[in-house]
C-alpha cells in the first residue's frame, strides 16, 4: 500500500522559513517524480515544485522560484521542500504527490499524502 506522510509544517512569521518532508512507504521511490501541491483556504489546489525520479531535474511555480528548493532522499525514501522568504500567501495546506513514473507532472498523481498546514502570519 503505497504511503505518504507529511511533516514539518507550522507557524512562522513573514520572511521565516520551513522545511517540509514526505515519507514515502508501500513503493519504490527512486522510479517516481515526486511534488508538492498546496490548497489554500477557498481555493482550489495548486501544484508548487517537482523533481524528477532521480533527483536531477526540478521545477516550480513562479509564485515560489528562488525561495523554495525541493529535494529528495531517495535512500531515506524521503521528499522535502525547503520554504524560505515566507510571505502570508503561502498559507496553505501542503500535500507530497506521486507521479505516475519518472517524469513530472503538474496535475496528474497517483497518491497523495494527508498534507500538512503551514501558516505565515506575524
Amino acid at each position: 500500500e503505497v504511503q505518504l506522510v507529511e511533516s514539518g509544517g507550522g507557524l512562522v512569521q513573514p520572511g521565516g522559513s520551513l522545511r517540509l518532508s514526505c515519507a514515502a512507504s508501500g513503493f519504490t521511490l527512486s522510479s517516481y517524480a515526486m511534488s508538492w501541491v498546496r490548497q489554500a483556504p477557498g481555493k482550489g489546489r495548486e501544484w508548487v515544485s517537482g523533481i524528477n525520479s532521480g533527483g536531477g531535474s526540478t521545477n516550480y511555480a513562479d509564485s515560489v522560484k528562488g525561495r523554495f528548493t525541493i529535494s529528495r532522499d531517495n535512500a531515506k525514501n524521503t521528499l522535502y521542500l525547503q520554504m524560505n522568504s515566507l510571505k502570508p500567501e503561502d498559507t496553505a495546506v501542503y500535500y507530497c504527490a506521486k507521479a505516475p513514473g519518472p517524469v513530472v507532472t503538474t496535475r496528474l498523481f497517483s497518491s497523495w499524502g494527508q498534507g500538512t498546514q503551514v501558516t505565515v502570519s506575524s
